[in-house]
């Protein structure tokens, strides 16, 4: 048996293990109902890992929680004990790892996350089963026209998907820029932003986490790919004069409400729209559904 495994098995037991149920109580004041379910959850599934193992779920040990969130990462806490299970994620093994500290310290028996037994475990882990980020495909300037071409023609949904691709392209916004965009300065509460349109083309200005910057797009040589003449035709159909500039379309297409578009819809746009234009054909549906978002628009344009 190895050593850290027998220490563990002699851990000294004079504290009763209270009800899961009042271990988890403690830490339900002060908390949202989706922490608490999640947290429930958790203790209740460390607490049947320790039953199975043998080992004990009181007082605290860093040595019984670190071959927890092994067993987690390698696939084998699951409800048979067995190995090949689905290994779990580091953010949930991190939310695990709360979850227990949590409980642990509303019960007045804090849990040392810092100890040695558990830091080299979740360092290990962090190492290993973290997954890198997701680069994702930039669109080029023939690609950005194909999927415009996706888009129906003369309607106000068709109007407003073609501006916000142009004007995310040409201007290299993020998805929560091109959203919070509004039609002048301090027209709303939750703006980010506003436009100003010249003859020369338009000026972007955003508030970023560093301050104010400014965005200028030019018109382009064809009217049917200018961003400028793209958000006015927008503008001028949907009959925008005050507020957001990008909307929902309702009324099966022929009414705008005066509600603020979510910015995963840009996502959704640029995903659709470059499945349907066939963009990256090589790739299987699946696999280009993943690799394009609306960061797709920002990386397209500093290609």
């Amino acid at each position: 048996m190895p050593p850290i495994v027998e220490q563990i098995k002699n851990h000294p037991k004079d504290s009763p293990a209270p009800p899961d149920s009042a271990v988890v109580g403690h830490a339900e004041a002060g908390s949202s109902a989706n922490t608490r379910r999640a947290y429930a959850a958790d203790w209740k599934h460390f607490s049947a890992w320790c039953r199975r193992q043998g080992l004990p779920i009181m007082p605290p040990d860093p040595a019984v929680v670190a071959l927890y969130i092994r067993a987690c990462a390698s696939g084998s806490s699951n409800s048979a004990g067995a190995r090949g299970g689905k290994p779990n994620t580091v953010s949930t093994i991190e939310r695990r790892l709360s979850a227990l500290s949590s409980s642990y310290s509303q019960a007045s028996l804090p849990l040392d996350r810092s100890a040695p037994a558990i830091a080299s475990v979740l360092a290990d882990i962090r190492s290993t089963r973290a997954a890198p980020p997701r680069q994702k495909e930039a669109v080029l300037p023939e690609e950005l026209v194909a999927m415009i071409e996706t888009l129906e023609r003369g309607t106000l949904r068709g109007l407003r998907d073609r501006a916000m691709l142009l004007i995310g392209f040409a201007g290299g916004l993020r998805r929560s820029d091109i959203t919070g965009l509004d039609l002048g300065r301090d027209q709303t509460h939750d703006g980010r932003g506003w436009i100003e349109i010249s003859d020369k083309g338009m000026l972007v200005t955003l508030r970023g986490k560093t301050g104010w910057r400014e965005v200028e797009i030019g018109r382009g040589s064809s009217e049917a790919t200018c961003p400028v003449a793209a958000v006015n035709a927008w503008i001028r159909f949907a009959r925008l004069a005050k507020g957001p500039l990008f909307r929902r379309v309702t009324g099966r297409g022929k009414e705008v409400g005066p509600g603020r578009l979510n910015d995963q819809e840009v996502a959704r746009l640029v995903k659709k729209t470059a499945l349907a234009a066939g963009v990256r054909g090589d790739l299987s549906e699946t696999e280009r559904g993943a690799k394009f978002a609306a960061h797709s628009l920002r990386a397209g344009s500093a290609a």
